[in-house]
């Protein structure tokens, strides 16, 4: 079984993998190169395609943050809608979940 402080640094190795992430399409996203029409459309679909990617990883950067916050105040693993544990195969699969099986579906 792994231990609350194993969670904690697999949360935050994620954290900061994400961090990465988002720092190389920002950088990415702000690189400016001269180009043809149909070289610009392509970027400009590129950059949405980031945009989005960088969306999902502020999403996932905040139930993280919320995990830490849990871990730090001793509720981590306990289901935040129904108080019961969170299962551990649960917690394996979606680290930063605040809820049960039961009550995400």
């Amino acid at each position: 079984m792994t231990s609350i402080a194993d969670r904690k640094i697999q949360l935050e190795a994620r954290r900061d993998a994400l961090l990465g992430r988002l720092g190389g399409i920002k950088t990415e996203l702000e690189t400016e190169n001269e180009r043809d029409w149909e070289e610009l459309a392509t970027q400009h679909e590129d950059d949405e395609v980031l945009e989005g990617l960088g969306v999902e990883a502020q999403t996932e950067l905040r139930a993280i943050s919320a995990a830490l916050a849990r871990v730090e105040a001793g509720t981590y693993g306990i289901c935040v809608k129904c108080g019961d544990q969170i299962g551990a195969a649960r917690l394996d699969v979606l680290p930063y979940t605040p809820f049960c099986k039961e009550c995400a579906e």
